[in-house]
């Protein structure tokens, strides 16, 4: 019983923050307030959008954070569902979702660049192997006989 009453009052402390966090409601609703006027105001997506998530991210609490691909799409939400009070930030939604084909091609091409340099690699010790064997086979062949010069 004593340690039943442990493990409930672990779970009391542990699972408490938890609840008392923000709403992701009002977090997002602010990061996309904090996007949106960092942007109109003239700074650079960078910078709003760091500034954005950065709130979003320290908002959200709990165990886990909230990615970069989920704050965006918060955001995006935000805007969108409030229109009326973000309609000038509409035009700034494209650079929160970069271009996901551009980046697939840019995985695949790097992907095929790693394959090529291991390749390369592979054929580097293949080619080393051969020729170590190479010198082998020709030294047990010739003999310290063979090359005294005053043998006759």
């Amino acid at each position: 019983m004593k340690r039943f009453k442990k493990l409930i009052l672990f779970s009391l402390v542990i699972f408490t923050p938890l609840t008392l966090t923000t709403p992701k409601a009002n977090a997002s609703s602010f990061g996309a307030q904090i996007f949106c006027t960092m942007r109109d105001g003239g700074n650079d997506h960078e910078s709003s959008w760091d500034a954005a998530y950065t709130y979003i991210k320290k908002q959200k609490g709990g165990l886990f954070k909230v990615s970069p691909k989920n704050a965006a799409a918060q955001i995006t939400e935000t805007v969108i569902r409030e229109k009326e009070k973000f309609s000038y930030c509409v035009e700034y939604l494209d650079n929160l979702h970069p271009n996901r084909k551009l980046m697939r091609d840019l995985e695949k091409e790097k992907n095929r660049k790693e394959k090529e340099a291991q390749d390369r690699e592979n054929k580097r010790i293949k080619l080393e192997k051969e020729l170590e064997e190479t010198n082998k086979e020709i030294s047990e062949e010739f003999t310290d006989e063979t090359f005294d010069r005053y043998s006759y």
